[in-house]
């Protein structure tokens, strides 16, 4: 390829690059570099990895697409951000279900002119910049892939995620028991309402392309900088809170109709409790609500826990607030603050269903 960049030079700068990451790892301070060492015995280079399963534990696997027009679009998201979303999807699974991340396999494909282009080669280092930045934070390293050129001219990445929690103790969708009270992480909508932002900028005249937002604490970019409640979902575990969690990628309605329906019970949410994230509360209050309800991509958790025991407001720095009950039957209800309760229907998103 002339003037390009091939295969086997995009896989030489993907290892270069997590080498470099997983030696500042290792001798970086606190636990992130020790866990490196101790669960990748082999990376990129050879044709499997080999990873260290700590002893008494249990792997847990997930795997999730971010595709060209669906996950996001190119001209919506800075590259950095989509890196980070591709991640970030998989590591929400994971704190879901308590687990501590071991690894990552990433298989993209690129459409085939991407790497004969300046701006194409820098569109994919940022990609791993805003990828290797989380993987970072959160002491995954990129074991392995694959690479290939997209068929269709889109960019395709799956990342495939592996984690491990002690034997018997991962949480799953199925604990519920009614009588549970159900609580979420940080707050809700505003994913939806950034995605709509992002929109709204694309479409203006002479849009420049977009740029990547400062990292920052307050969670300000649910949308191009989720955060998966990795702390918060190992807190629950080890310290045997939840009866059952779920991440919130599809939206609330959607995900708590998932939950109840593996645990066997119905639930009951308070409308008035919901934790409406403020991108979401600069609209009328009946579009924050159906944002906060169905809007998606918040990458929360959604847990239940018994009644009686007492759930902290905070873990690892992240809000808990108290929506709702679980209850006999399987019934979903909104209640509003006069106590009437509608149905509420799983409104998210969902694969293949027919949009009406």
């Amino acid at each position: 390829m002339k003037n390009g960049l091939g295969e086997l030079a995009l896989i030489e700068r993907i290892r270069a690059g997590s080498t470099a990451t997983e030696r500042e790892g290792d001798s970086s301070i606190g636990h992130v570099g020790h866990s490196r060492a101790r669960s990748l015995a082999l990376g990129i280079g050879d044709d499997c990895a080999i990873l260290r399963p700590p002893s008494g534990h249990e792997i847990l696997v997930t795997t999730d697409f971010t595709l060209e027009g669906r996950h996001f679009r190119r001209d919506w998201h800075p590259p950095e951000s989509v890196g980070h979303r591709t991640l970030a999807r998989g590591l929400s699974d994971l704190a879901a279900m308590g687990a501590r991340p071991q690894a990552a396999f990433l298989s993209l494909a690129l459409p085939g002119d991407m790497l004969a282009t300046r701006a194409g080669r820098t569109w994919v280092e940022r990609f791993f910049t805003g990828l290797r930045a989380l993987a970072d934070r959160h002491g995954v390293p990129l074991a392995g892939g694959d690479t290939a050129e997209s068929p269709c001219g889109l960019v395709l990445a799956d990342i495939v995620l592996i984690g491990s929690a002690p034997s018997g103790r991962a949480l799953r969708r199925s604990g519920g028991r009614p009588g549970d009270a159900l609580y979420v992480t940080g707050a809700l909508g505003g994913a939806a309402s950034e995605l709509a932002a992002l929109q709204r900028s694309a479409a203006k005249p002479n849009s420049k392309p977009p740029r990547m937002p400062a990292p920052n604490r307050n969670a300000s970019h649910p949308q191009t900088l989720p955060q998966p409640r990795i702390a918060v979902g190992r807190s629950l575990l080890r310290r045997r809170l939840a009866n059952a969690a779920i991440d919130l990628s599809d939206g609330l309605s959607s995900d708590l109709a998932h939950l109840c329906r593996e645990s066997g019970v119905g639930a009951e949410v308070f409308s008035a409790a919901l934790p409406i994230h403020p991108l979401a509360s600069q609209t009328s209050a009946d579009r924050a609500l159906h944002l906060a309800l169905h809007g998606g991509e918040d990458y929360e958790l959604l847990f239940s826990a018994p009644a009686a025991l007492r759930v902290p407001r905070s873990m690892a720095s992240v809000p808990i607030t108290r929506i709702g009950r679980l209850v006999v039957g399987s019934s979903i209800s909104l209640l509003d603050p006069a106590g009437r309760s509608t149905p509420l229907h799983p409104g998210g998103w969902e694969h293949f269903a027919k949009k009406q």
